[in-house]
């Protein structure tokens, strides 16, 4: 077999690949044992046919089409890898000749990955940003578990407050008309929560059980459901009842019941060193996305857009699999948000964009930089996963061959993460 390939455009070319006679023969030959078991010939059962009188009575050409798609996908395969190519998507392909006795030629038009020229991805400066803990910071957290802990009243006598949640009912009308989202009864909402339109919450408070109010709010411009953006709703809303979180007190009973600690300074310190390794993390992921932006902005790569359509329907993918997940059907959304598919893709091309952009530049740094994966650095983090799940090492190994078969795409996370670190290491933080 001979490959030969011709780049048309950026990254666009044609790859031409002509097969031997005789393994087109073996082909036809494996076409023949499939087709003539599907073949009825008087005198004959099915499979029995002899190879002369069935070409005799329905021609050679017959095998044809079968032939080709046996032969084909391989051939395709050996020559993306003779040729060196990398295809990113599937090939369009034009059979230019197909004959008995003859060579199979055919020509695939392919799009591969796009050429990137780097260029400085190494000393490049980053502006430090501070994630101190600091003693707001402790107290904002205390305040969290505190809340978390907190006792459920409900409140007879009294008024929606800031923070309180409450049962209501509401109905919705725009011009007088009632609109599809606009109604809900025993709808709970905690005031301050902002999970509604701005304004509405706000013109609770004040409100007693019982009570009945109309409320007015206008849409914002950028509202998901497109008809009912800027519009301005009038809601007419029952107060069933007000429940309110009251805190515990912060004392050492309190930390006793909750932790491992008996005081409050114990519990505290701990908080503290939690918080603290929490901000490392969070500054280390900071400094890998700027230098990871920084890199890849300074690169220069011209995308095939099917590379990125591709990225669209694997976060499209990932978004309706939240939505199933929330028991929300994806046309149900697109039905309710008023969008069309093809404008809920635009919202994510940028990101797409952006996304495939980044994986060919780190792609590229690996490969000038020979970063490899080593059988440590694999061993090292299994043995990490297994730390972390509290499993034996080779009950993580099993499970991940079982999501990851060979641990290809564990290692391509290792590449990468490994290819980030030399960026970093290589940063002037300022």
């Amino acid at each position: 077999m001979t490959a030969k390939w011709e780049k048309t455009e950026a990254n666009v070319g044609v790859l031409e690949v002509e097969v031997a006679s005789e393994r087109f023969a073996k082909a036809l030959d494996e076409a023949f044992k499939r087709v003539v078991k599907r073949v009825n010939v008087p005198g004959f059962r099915k499979g029995k046919v002899p190879r002369k009188l069935f070409e005799a009575r329905f021609g050679v050409e017959s095998l044809y089409q079968d032939a080709v798609d046996i032969l084909l996908p391989q051939a395709y395969q050996e020559a993306v890898v003779e040729t060196g190519i990398e295809p990113v998507d599937q090939p369009a392909v034009d059979v230019v000749q197909v004959e008995t006795g003859k060579p199979f030629i055919f020509k695939a038009t392919v799009t591969v990955k796009p050429e990137v020229q780097l260029g400085e991805y190494k000393g490049l400066e980053v502006e430090d940003k501070s994630f101190d803990v600091t003693d707001e910071t402790v107290e904002e957290e205390l305040q969290s578990i505190l809340r978390s802990h907190a006792q459920i009243e409900v409140i007879e006598d009294g008024a929606v407050e800031n923070g309180d949640t409450v049962s209501i009912d509401f109905k919705g009308t725009i011009d007088g008309e009632e609109f599809e989202g606009g109604e809900a009864e025993n709808f709970q909402l905690e005031i301050g929560s902002n999970a509604l339109i701005k304004g509405f919450e706000e013109q609770l408070i004040g409100m007693k059980p019982g009570e009945e109010r109309d409320i007015e709010v206008t849409f914002p411009d950028d509202y998901h459901v497109k008809s009912l953006r800027e519009k301005l709703a009038k809601f007419h809303v029952l107060l069933h009842d007000i429940k309110r979180r009251v805190l515990r007190e912060l004392n050492d009973e309190f930390v006793q019941e909750i932790s491992e600690f008996q005081t409050v300074d114990e519990f505290k310190a701990d908080l503290r060193k939690s918080l603290e390794e929490r901000a490392k993390v969070q500054h280390d992921r900071y400094i890998e996305d700027e230098v990871v932006k920084k890199a890849t902005a300074n690169a220069t790569i011209e995308l095939p857009a099917v590379m990125v359509e591709h990225e669209i329907e694997h976060q499209l993918g990932h978004f309706a699999q939240q939505l199933q997940m929330q028991q929300i059907p994806f046309d149900a959304y697109l039905e309710f948000t008023g969008l069309t598919l093809d404008e809920l893709k635009d919202q994510y091309r940028e990101a797409a964009e952006q996304s495939v952009r980044i994986g060919l530049v780190l792609e590229a740094i690996a490969n000038a930089e020979n970063v490899e994966v080593t059988s440590e650095d694999i061993e090292a983090e299994l043995q990490k996963i297994a730390d972390n799940t509290q499993l034996e090492l080779e009950r993580v190994r099993q499970l991940m061959n079982m999501r990851d078969p060979g641990l290809a795409s564990f290692q391509g996370e290792l590449k990468t993460r490994k290819t980030i670190q030399l960026l970093v290491d290589h940063c002037k933080v300022v």
